[in-house]
């Protein structure tokens, strides 16, 4: 008897399981996110403790309510720059012509077709309205009988009129002024309010300056007994009158010319004219470098002859259309 009541006294004494503490439903149900650290690892237990934690929470998740709509203003802001760059190359792409003009053409005294233009007013008021004077023959002269002077494989060119002789002599009695200030400036806006491409195939565009032009040549003058330095022009600009037919879409031109509408028909008259023959081009020639490096006048007469055509290449008949 006394053995078997040491063993049970020696015997380990079996309790009830303690229940396990009951954690606040704040912690178990709040959402934690990735930017944030979770509160069940920095919360403690302790009554104050997770009262402080559960105002800090509260408190963030209503400033994220409030900077909600702030957010989401940033982000149509944001959003506007691209809208308005949408809307301008969308206008710079969509132009419609305000006037039609037509240029009957020939090649080698056979008719070649007409081609009928499409004049820009509202984006190229000047340079419509300069092409429309030459064409209509308001200005005094006109596109008439006169010829195409170079053809490109990505365009044609036409030689415009003259800003001397005979036909100066006629702008000036009409009134006309042949200065290409007003075609600059619009050349200008043009190139800043539409980047990008603008000579593209169809288009027609009025030459209005020279980018290949050499700076001047700084020169030694004698005025009143004085040495003076002055600055020689090396060439002449463009008048404005000289203009392009672009068959396949032309980069380079973009530097020179002022677009100032497109072909609404007869766009195969200009692909006939640009399947003309020319005089080849030579620049590649030693001979020609060397003679053009050295100021040979030679050199610049068979430059201005480079892809010039072989046949005659006239704007027999030109109007404006109603």
């Amino acid at each position: 008897m006394l053995q078997s009541q040491k063993i049970l006294n020696s015997s380990p004494q079996i309790l009830p399981p303690t229940p396990s503490p009951k954690i606040h439903p704040l912690v178990q149900n709040f959402p934690t996110s990735r930017s944030l650290p979770s509160l069940k690892q920095t919360c403690n237990l302790s009554r104050r403790e997770l009262t402080l934690c559960g105002n800090s929470s509260l408190l963030l998740l209503w400033g994220s309510l409030v900077l909600e709509p702030f957010n989401l203003s940033r982000a149509r802001a944001d959003e506007l720059p691209n809208a308005d760059k949408n809307e301008q190359e969308q206008n710079c792409a969509n132009k419609d012509p305000t006037k039609r003009v037509f240029l009957d053409i020939s090649i080698d005294g056979k008719s070649a077709g007409r081609i009928v233009i499409g004049l820009y007013g509202d984006s190229a008021p000047a340079g419509a309205a300069r092409f429309s004077s030459l064409v209509s023959g308001t200005a005094g002269i006109s596109y008439r009988r006169k010829e195409f002077i170079k053809i490109m494989p990505n365009y044609v060119q036409h030689g415009g009129v003259r800003s001397y002789g005979v036909d100066a002599e006629l702008a000036r009695r009409s009134g006309s002024n042949l200065e290409t200030e007003r075609l600059m400036e619009e050349w200008k806006a043009n190139n800043e309010r539409c980047p990008g491409t603008k000579n593209l195939a169809g288009t027609v565009g009025i030459i209005v300056r020279d980018p290949s032009k050499p700076p001047p040549k700084i020169k030694l003058v004698a005025r009143q007994g004085k040495l003076e330095i002055d600055q020689e022009e090396v060439g002449k600009d463009p008048n404005g009158t000289e203009f392009v037919i672009v068959t396949k879409d032309s980069p380079e031109l973009d530097a020179s010319s002022l677009v100032v509408g497109r072909v609404l028909e007869g766009m195969e008259v200009a692909e006939k004219i640009g399947e003309v023959k020319t005089v080849q081009e030579n620049t590649g020639s030693p001979y020609f470098r060397v003679a053009k490096l050295i100021g040979d006048k030679r050199a610049v007469v068979a430059e201005r002859g480079f892809n010039r055509p072989y046949s005659k290449v006239l704007v027999t008949n030109c109007g404006l259309m109603e």
